[in-house]
């Protein structure tokens, strides 16, 4: 028979800060991280607001003393999964060789015992660090030149650090949390934009109940604050202009049906999953029990339908799992992302799944607050989503606009609710779905 599943530790990173206190607080007070973009220079770009981190962040703050050198080989999604990881062990209360001065026969759970899987997406290369690459690359014409670059007398890619491509590979995200904190159970590296950190939980909760490991760190964390993230966003549409808007949580609207487009965010959200007999023992809270998991594959155009039919079996696939009917759900956690053909999509599926009961349903939107933080985002929701949980309350909930008929999802202040089981659910720019249901325990 599986075992079961609770969740024990919330690593949060988002425009508000490290700590799922800091995010839950701000969710709480109605307010809004999205503001024009510090980073870089986005003057050229018809989308400048963002959900960007704090002044200050750096991953060197959230590692060992020991491990601080590794920190110049990490790209900015390495950072933000490092950081919500070593608050997630500390919320869980868990002994890792992370925490421990790598003293591995004092950890909480042996390696083996301790899993590790994480959403990540396509990570952008430094801009600054290829564009002095690339300015030593240049022909007798004063072009770039491919044979400077890389052929003949090639002097480009020798600009480049030796470890250069190691910042770069997706997998770095759980390779790091794995070195640090000493998991050497199942890993896995899971890239399906969005809907990433909701799959890598539900990859994680079927390793926990096979008996393949006692715990798992599982989430995801994704940066796009970057030229080449910015753009390639613009160029598929998801993003509003901005023009001159100085509030982004007045451009995201999820479910308006006059909503532009969404704004970028960066952060993600990293949890520990455990067998709840395990965690019993170790006499620690658990926020909620993962209940039910399931996905599928959309078409990423969605066929001009008014409901996406992979989004409804994956919500499906989540409640068959949980074995609970639709009228069981008393909130949603959805992706919501105010951009109008995944909105349409996703509220469509909603629509089917829960009939008529939906308008009872309350949403909780929490792009307007930190905006679309790609495979970070699940992680955040299901965050979100466990807390809502745990503490029996409903997060107040901006929106600048009016969302569809039929759907909680209006500007509302927070308030104590009776939460059995919440529903998370997320689609993606690629056409992957996943949906979790927590239960209170």
């Amino acid at each position: 028979m599986p075992r079961n599943v609770v969740i024990t530790g919330l690593g949060v990173v988002s425009g508000f800060g490290v700590g799922i206190d800091r995010l839950w607080k701000a969710l709480c007070e109605g307010r809004s991280c999205l503001a024009p973009i510090r980073r870089f220079d986005a003057s050229g770009f018809s989308s400048r607001l963002a959900g960007e981190l704090p002044d200050g962040f750096a991953a060197k703050d959230h590692v060992p003393k020991s491990y601080r050198k590794a920190t110049k080989v990490m790209a900015r999604d390495t950072e933000i999964a490092v950081a919500a990881a070593k608050a997630a062990v500390e919320d869980a209360r868990l002994i890792t060789r992370g925490t421990n001065d790598g003293d591995a026969a004092a950890t909480t759970y042996p390696g083996s015992r301790l899993g590790c899987q994480i959403g990540a997406g396509l990570i952008a290369a430094d801009t600054d660090e290829m564009a002095q690459a690339m300015a030593t690359a240049v022909g007798e014409d004063g072009k770039f030149s491919l044979r400077r670059w890389g052929g003949e007398g090639g002097q480009g890619m020798e600009a480049l650090t030796p470890l250069w491509l190691l910042k770069y590979l997706p997998n770095m995200l759980a390779c790091h949390v794995t070195i640090i904190h000493g998991a050497e159970g199942p890993s896995n590296t899971i890239t399906c934009a969005e809907s990433s950190a909701i799959l890598s939980i539900g990859e994680s909760t079927r390793v926990i109940e096979r008996g393949a490991a006692d715990a798992c760190f599982s989430g995801g964390a994704e940066c796009k604050l970057n030229v080449m993230g910015l753009l390639r966003w613009t160029f598929a549409g998801m993003l509003a202009d901005t023009g001159d808007e100085s509030e982004g949580c007045r451009v995201v609207r999820p479910y308006d049906p006059q909503a532009t487009g969404g704004v970028i965010g960066e952060g993600g959200g990293i949890l520990i999953l455990e067998e709840q007999a395990a965690a019993g023992a170790r006499n620690v809270r658990a926020y909620a029990r993962v209940a039910g998991f399931g996905s599928s594959q959309s078409d990423p155009d969605y066929a001009d339908s008014a409901a996406d039919e992979g989004m409804r079996f994956a919500i499906e696939n989540a409640l068959d799992d949980a074995g609970i009917r639709p009228d069981a759900i008393d909130a949603i956690v959805p992706m919501g992302a105010g951009v109008k053909r995944f909105d349409d999509a996703e509220a469509g599926a909603l629509r089917t799944v829960f009939g008529g009961r939906l308008a009872g349903i309350p949403l909780v939107t929490i792009t307007p607050n930190i905006g679309n933080c790609a495979a970070g985002q699940g992680g955040l929701q299901a965050a979100v989503a466990a807390k809502c949980v745990a503490e029996q309350r409903l997060p107040a909930r901006i929106h600048a606009g009016r969302p569809g008929e039929g759907l909680d999802a209006g500007a509302a202040q927070q308030r104590a609710a009776n939460l059995r089981y919440v529903l998370s659910c997320t689609g993606s720019l690629g056409g992957q779905n996943a949906a979790v249901v927590l239960e209170r325990v």
